[in-house]
């Protein structure tokens, strides 16, 4: 005969002390399973470490990337021409201030591109197209030579006004 209704566990386990979790101090806090949260996740913890890689993949453990503070990550935007063709096809103008173009892949016919940057091979290849690759603003970076230029004159303008006190 099929059973029709099946009693529910919390009914099932009334008169049993633990209600199937083993001793009674086990299932009194999360002290058992290794704390709270995402306690015990630490860099040797092997007690999570599979939950952990499943969830968040291997970079989760350990170091990645630069970590010298003297050195300044590029925090500049880049795109290459591939992805300007997948993503904006059938524009003929594109605003792209923000962005840095690189040359990798091929582009459409006569588009006009501003940008904060161009490398050689994207700029030959919008001009080979027939477009224009307009830079959005032009950063200009001091070489050491005009900073020490600067520096002389600064110092030949102390030793002339010291010399007229």
């Amino acid at each position: 005969m099929i059973r029709i209704k099946k009693r529910k566990k919390s009914q099932r386990l009334r008169g049993t002390t633990t209600h199937g979790w083993g001793a009674r101090k086990k299932h009194k806090g999360s002290g058992h399973r290794g704390g709270f949260g995402m306690a015990g996740t630490g860099k040797r913890a092997d007690h999570r470490k599979s939950l952990i890689i499943n969830k968040y993949g291997n970079k989760y453990f350990g170091k990645q990337g630069i970590t010298s503070k003297r050195t300044k990550k590029d925090k500049s935007k880049f795109i290459n021409l591939r992805d300007i063709n997948k993503k904006y096809a059938g524009k003929k103008e594109i605003n792209l201030s923000k962005f840095k173009i690189l040359g990798d892949g091929e582009i459409g016919k006569g588009i006009v591109i501003t940008a904060q940057a161009f490398t050689k091979s994207a700029k030959e290849k919008i001009e080979k197209a027939g477009g224009k690759a307009i830079l959005s603003r032009v950063r200009k970076v001091k070489k050491p030579v005009e900073i020490k230029e600067k520096e002389k004159k600064i110092e030949s303008e102390n030793d002339v006004k010291d010399n007229k006190k």
